[in-house]
């Protein structure tokens, strides 16, 4: 039995003295692989080499490539081509290359119609950012009062922006409206958007902020309802008071959301036409006269259409900037 046992013991000693002996010969001995561990990705037997892959997900996406590119990219182009030539017919045109940029950068009618955008965008987000926040916290968060509040709140937000226009051309007037009458005989202030540009002003920047701060309302209502339950619990324990818990829970948890609302509100409010247009035309004079309404003279009342690409262009680009610039300071400001 003894010398069993020691020829078993020298067998092991061997096998693994053979083993290292492989080893220190430079053959590479692996180990068992434990049970349940996943093939690895490189070799012969795992399942990135037996599983086909799959392109006809390609095949999917293709229609919305070609979509974008007859909806965005050649119009692009063709923009582009128009800012570079001064077009006198279909067949003949001249190469000027950047003359019109500069052209359009120097004229004092589109500086002032820069300030004037600029001006309108800055008091759209102090007055629909804050107001939409406000309704956003006053709307109930269970109950039949839910979807009531949200369909009244979402009603701006379905009219089209021509026909906003139209209603408060009419509501505005001082004869016939039922809000200018109403400045005009019970309060007795003397107010005709048509004449004064003062009046003309606050008449769009009010028919924006009844327009749009729904939208501000809405997506603050989405980010409020994703703050879990127990936080407001908490609060009342600690017996919290509202602008506690508004400052301290709902505020920090709807910066992502307000950021999104900015630049959603920014570029709209910058890209402003149909509204104004409609309401005022542009006027009295240049009153209301934005970025948007003066490239539509200048592309379909003139017909000029170097400028008016190198206008675009200029538009485009400027929208962009901004708008990064936005995104970079909410974002930094909210780490």
């Amino acid at each position: 039995m003894t010398g069993e046992r020691l020829n078993d013991v020298s067998g092991d000693v061997s096998g693994e003295v053979s083993t290292a002996g492989a080893v220190v010969a430079g053959d590479r001995v692996e180990p068992e692989a434990p049970v349940g561990a996943a093939l690895p990705r490189d070799e012969p037997g795992g399942q990135a080499d037996t599983k086909p892959r799959n392109n006809r997900a390609w095949f999917l996406v293709l229609p919305v490539v070609v979509s974008v590119a007859f909806t965005a990219v050649i119009p692009l182009m063709t923009v582009v081509n128009f800012s570079v030539q001064d077009i006198f017919s279909p067949t003949d045109r001249i190469f000027v290359g950047l003359d019109w940029f500069r052209s359009v950068s120097r004229d004092p009618e589109v500086r002032a119609a820069f300030v004037r955008t600029l001006l309108f965008s800055a008091q759209v987000l102090l007055l629909e950012i804050p107001l939409g926040v406000a309704i956003a916290v006053s709307m109930p968060r269970h109950g039949l009062g839910v979807p009531v509040a949200l369909v009244l709140v979402a009603l701006p937000l379905l009219i089209p922006w021509n026909v906003v226009g139209t209603i408060w051309q009419i509501f505005a007037r001082g004869d016939i409206g039922l809000g200018g009458w109403t400045i005009n005989n019970v309060l007795g202030v003397n107010f005709n958007y048509t004449l004064d540009s003062t009046d003309a002003w606050i008449t769009v920047l009010i028919m924006d902020v009844w327009h749009w701060t729904p939208l501000v309302a809405l997506l603050a209502y989405a980010g409020l309802r994703s703050i879990p339950e127990p936080y407001f619990q908490a609060a009342q324990i600690d017996a919290a008071s509202g602008w506690a818990t508004f400052r301290h829970i709902q505020l920090p948890r709807l910066r992502g959301v307000l950021t999104i609302a900015i630049l959603l509100r920014f570029m709209d409010s910058f890209m402003i036409y149909t509204e104004p247009f409609v309401v005022t035309g542009g006027g009295p004079g240049n009153a209301t006269s934005f970025l948007s309404i003066l490239l539509s003279k200048i592309a379909v009342g003139q017909f000029d259409l170097g400028p008016a690409g190198a206008f675009s262009l200029l538009y485009f680009l400027t929208v962009q900037i901004v708008s990064y610039v936005f995104f970079t300071v909410l974002t930094r400001t909210g780490r």
